[in-house]
């Protein structure tokens, strides 16, 4: 074996093989120890003793050229890394556009700069209100997107070109900003949700609408007027203002005569007020397209009083401008919108002379403010709702406002026989006994249910009084379910009566169940049992007027007690 080869078998390798010429200080260098070495092995006798000791010593001296070099790497990255956290940071700034190849504006610290652009940045790349990276000499070294938070701020006014005016909170200073990349192409509103960038100079994102603000629109079914039982007398009312001036345009225009522009429809709660307005939108709509041959679409708007109210100064008032404001975009969008407002009176009630602040002194004021700027029919229509119409402000009852006053009533023997047939459907299941009762004709058997169902509700027997009256001329009033009947109870009773049929079935495994008469009658009592109303000691006159009951005559009160049918209770209080 030659010293190359002893060499080799000692770990420093065969020097002439091919590769890289390795650099100085590094194993393999020519003019290293190593090499020195080797030259001193092949000047010496193959038998020499000392061979082994130079073997040895240039094993160590790799080892230790080894742990040089590893050495020298670990501080070549913590130097790297010392640099890189003893360098002066990079500022964000915000992109505001490039006035001029390779230049951009930019917003750093609420003071805008013209800085130049790295030439490695693409500038196609950066999206007006995206965050940069800004170097020490201020210029535009990398891109980092848009921020994901940023303030909430809702639309005031929409400002072209492509501005918005917004108001980030309540009280709070309104202000103009620039739309996004991402807005640019979209349509917004005023009320709208916008994300603003860190320095509130760019709207980013279009937010979804709160839960509560749902309410603002609502889709309304196919209703026509025969959908709505026991109420001709209003729905006559209500047709003859809206739908003939819309049907004869050419005659009411030659009597000069001025299309009202807001209904109020009054009256106890459960009687279809809702439901008339509902079907004022869609019937007025249905004669238009028919009469102009346009598409019109109503756009509903169904506000409950409460809902407006908020704590904060001024936010009422605000909300109030911007349900006026939804409705007007919508109109000029090709919409009919419909502003319909439930329990009017927790809102528009009668002001009051005081020094501290009540929410009727300001929110009646505005409210008579954007109904002056109501037109017409064709602009924008008004319906109030109300189950006291006696505590709304005269200022908004007046005409030129709410031109029309419209009186709910409860319905009687005949509108209850309409109100149950809606909801006793021709197709409803029914016992095969009431059918052969009725000769087997479903139709009759349908009457019948019918017929049960009012003969329970309009008897004026002891088990169906509620309430005593006691009138200033000494005489008392009788007061018994059928003066406490509504739609909405008798819709509650038709499902009172279904479950009623769909438990026997149950019970009884009959799949051929359906529903009695005795159900019916049932469902009469049950509900009025669980839904029995007595007058508050402390409110009478309130009571009864939710009741339809003039209490101007009324002295005394006796409620019928639960359990004492037959007799009346214990006076109530003297109104």
């Amino acid at each position: 074996m030659t010293a190359r080869d002893e060499a080799h078998a000692e770990g420093g390798g065969r020097p002439d093989e091919p590769g890289p010429r390795p650099a100085a200080g590094e194993p393999g260098d020519p003019t290293g120890p190593v090499a020195q070495v080797d030259r001193i092995l092949a000047a010496l006798p193959e038998r020499d003793p000392a061979r082994k000791l130079l073997y040895r010593l240039r094993r160590e001296i790799l080892e230790h050229e080894v742990s040089l070099q590893e050495a020298r790497r670990s501080l070549l990255e913590l130097e790297t890394a010392l640099e890189k956290v003893t360098a002066p940071a990079n500022r964000i700034g915000v992109y505001l556009g490039s006035p001029a190849p390779g230049a951009a504006t930019i917003l750093v610290g609420g003071t805008e700069y013209y800085a130049n652009l790295d030439p490695r940045v693409d500038p196609s790349r950066l999206r007006l209100g995206c965050r940069v990276l800004i170097n020490e000499a201020y210029a535009v070294v990398g891109d980092l997107g848009a921020a994901p938070a940023g303030a909430v701020a809702r639309v005031v006014e929409v400002l072209e070109p492509a501005r918005l005016r917004v108001a980030a909170g309540q009280g709070s200073q309104e202000t103009v900003v620039e739309r996004g990349a991402d807005l640019a192409g979209r349509t917004l509103r005023v009320g709208d949700e916008v994300r603003l960038d860190p320095s509130s100079r760019v709207a980013l994102e279009l937010l979804s609408g709160r839960q509560g603000r749902d309410y603002l629109l609502e889709t309304i079914p196919e209703m026509p007027w025969s959908a709505i039982g026991g109420q001709d007398e209003a729905i006559r009312a209500i047709r003859d203002a809206i739908e003939l001036p819309a049907l004869h345009p050419e005659l009411f225009a030659r009597f000069g005569y001025g299309t009202p522009k807001g209904f109020l429809l009054h009256g106890p709660p459960g009687c279809g007020k809702t439901m008339i307005g509902k079907a004022t939108a869609w019937n007025l709509v249905q004669h238009l397209q028919a009469q102009g041959g346009t598409e019109v679409r109503e756009y509903f708007l169904h506000v409950k009083g409460p809902e407006i109210l908020n704590m904060w100064l001024g936010e009422s008032e605000r909300l109030v401008r911007e349900l006026f404001a939804q409705a007007r975009q919508k109109r000029r969008e090709g919409y009919l919108p419909f502003v319909f407002i439930d329990e009017a009176e927790s809102v528009l009630g009668t002001r009051r002379s005081m020094r501290s602040h009540y929410i009727a002194n300001t929110l009646v004021p505005m409210f008579c403010a954007e109904m002056d700027g109501i037109e017409s029919l064709r602009d924008l229509v008004v319906i109030l709702a109300s189950n006291r119409h006696d505590l709304i402000d005269p200022a908004i009852l007046r005409p030129g406002r709410i031109d029309r006053k419209i009186k709910v009533r409860r319905p009687d023997r005949t509108g209850a026989r309409e109100v149950l047939a809606i909801h006793l459907t021709a197709g409803i299941p029914i016992d095969p006994g009431e059918l052969t009762r009725h000769g087997g004709d479903t139709e009759t058997a349908r009457q019948g249910l019918i017929d049960a169902a009012l003969e329970e509700l309009f008897s004026r027997v002891d088990q169906a009084r509620f309430l005593e009256v006691g009138l200033r001329s000494g005489r008392r009033e009788t007061l018994y379910r059928a003066d406490l009947v509504s739609g909405a109870i008798l819709a509650a009773v038709v499902q009172r009566a279904k479950e009623l049929a769909i438990r026997r079935a149950l019970a009884d495994g009959e799949t051929e169940a359906g529903l009695r008469a005795d159900d019916l009658r049932a469902a009469v009592i049950a509900e009025f049992a669980e839904s029995e109303i007595f007058p508050p000691t402390d409110s009478a006159e309130e009571w009864l007027r939710l009741l339809d009951f003039d209490p101007e005559n009324v002295v005394r009160i006796f409620p019928v007690q639960r359990g004492t049918r037959g007799r009346a209770g214990t006076p109530g209080q003297v109104v």
